[in-house]
């Protein structure tokens, strides 16, 4: 079969890998100029390294990704590492980077609380029935079992500061239990970066004969009455005899307006967070302590959700000695964020470093880069299960695998890569 896959995220690339290796011609559009996707990167001259566009890790449990590595051959070039973890509590930082120190953050206050916790997280961590879980949404299952501390506490400024007020109380407590169920403490990264791996695993699909259409958007579906597909894109059109879309629902719902309506309608009503990351170089190293995450409520006055500084990550010498910091927010795609310039965005964002280190000024800034994407952070809402596109749509020969079908899963390159590769499977079995 001739195939078309659209999208060279880790996803797409994923299929398009199983999809060849079973003897079909398979070509890969993408409308940026390198691969990667949302896990794309980027890099200064005097970097060795690059660094991610929207901060990027695996956990050491992303079955998924270890399996690719594996088959690809380059599991070597993985590295894990023991990053340190941080929640904010009255002006204060304290490690939440494992159950013990978890149990020793003091906004839970002692006793009772404490163990409530503990035996919530265990059961979370156990247990593998998540269904019952998507009937309630985090705050309700969370105050009855855990109780209102622990809750208002620990988890109501993780799942506001994600899902901003407008839909925090209608997240399903499903999304919450994959979480805690399957994350890891210790993560990995893969050497070079992101980037590196996303270039070298197309060009392994290069030398398996895979074509790449950079610089290439796709602008319409349109099936063929003698069966198929044409692709209508800026470089021309082109025939094939199937088509897997790894982008967004919106995106599809444009490219493909011919879908039924009920599936049209599906896609549409799905919704999702956008995300909005400034990447900083710094002089100096922000966070004495070395910690590389930082949990940050709403309500702390911080204008963004979390703070990462990826050289306590990684060594500031693969990016010519610089300190790299992320300062990252999920946010409605109707917020002002959206409107507001990389230096108006600076002049919100970088008061705010000095409670993180005193000794802060803006003269430590040597680079900063800013990007945004509507499409970041599905929300999974009530019995968000029975609302899942299907892979296979209704039209016959085009298939869809995006963020928005891991469910329960959060989204994630290990979750891309298994929905990729279900949807070549599909592709192949029909």
């Amino acid at each position: 079969m001739k195939i078309a896959v659209i999208g060279t995220g880790f996803g797409g690339m994923a299929a398009a890998y199983d999809l060849v290796k079973a003897g079909n011609t398979v070509t890969l559009y993408e409308a940026e100029s390198t691969p990667g996707g949302l896990a794309a990167g980027f890099k200064e001259p005097d970097w060795e390294w690059s660094v991610e566009k929207y901060y990027h890790h695996w956990f050491t449990s992303d079955e998924h990704m270890f399996r690719l590595f594996r088959e690809l051959g380059v599991e070597d070039r993985v590295m894990i590492l023991s990053p340190k973890t941080v929640m904010y509590h009255k002006g204060k930082f304290y490690p939440f980077d494992s159950i013990t120190s978890a149990l020793l953050y003091p906004g839970l206050g002692y006793g009772l609380n404490k163990i409530r916790f503990g035996l919530v997280g265990l059961y979370l961590r156990f247990t593998n029935r998540w269904q019952p879980m998507e009937q309630t949404t985090v705050a309700e299952w969370m105050k009855k079992w855990a109780g209102e501390k622990v809750y208002t506490q620990m988890w109501e400024p993780l799942v506001m500061g994600k899902f901003s007020e407008k839909y925090a109380n209608q997240v399903n407590m499903a999304w919450m239990w994959a979480r805690l169920h399957a994350r890891t403490t210790r993560l990995a990264t893969y050497q070079g970066g992101f980037q590196a791996f996303a270039d070298e695993f197309a060009a392994i699909l290069a030398k398996m004969g895979v074509k790449f259409a950079y610089r290439t958007a796709v602008k319409q579906l349109m099936s063929e009455k003698e069966g198929g597909w044409s692709l209508s894109t800026t470089h021309g059109d082109e025939t094939y005899d199937r088509v897997l879309a790894t982008i967004s629902p919106a995106l599809l719902s444009k490219m493909a307006p011919q879908l039924p309506e009920d599936y049209l309608k599906g896609l549409l009503d799905l919704k999702s967070m956008g995300a909005v990351v400034m990447t900083l170089a710094l002089k100096h190293q922000l966070s004495r302590e070395g910690y590389y995450w930082y949990n940050l409520p709403k309500d702390a006055g911080f204008p963004f959700l979390a703070l990462v500084e990826h050289t306590n990550f990684l060594s500031p010498q693969k990016f010519g000695g610089n300190h790299i910091i992320y300062c990252g927010d999920y946010l409605d795609p109707a917020h002002e964020y959206f409107q507001l310039s990389k230096e108006e965005l600076l002049q919100r964002f970088t008061p705010s470093l000095k409670k993180i280190n005193p000794n802060f000024e803006t003269g430590w800034i040597t680079g900063s880069w800013l990007v945004k994407t509507n499409y970041a952070q599905p929300v999974p809402l009530l019995n968000h299960s029975r609302h899942i596109p299907s892979i296979e749509t209704p039209l016959k020969g085009l298939y869809f695998a995006s963020m928005s079908q891991v469910y329960p899963w959060d989204r994630g390159t290990n979750f891309a890569v298994e929905i990729g590769r279900r949807a070549a499977d599909l592709m192949l079995r029909a």
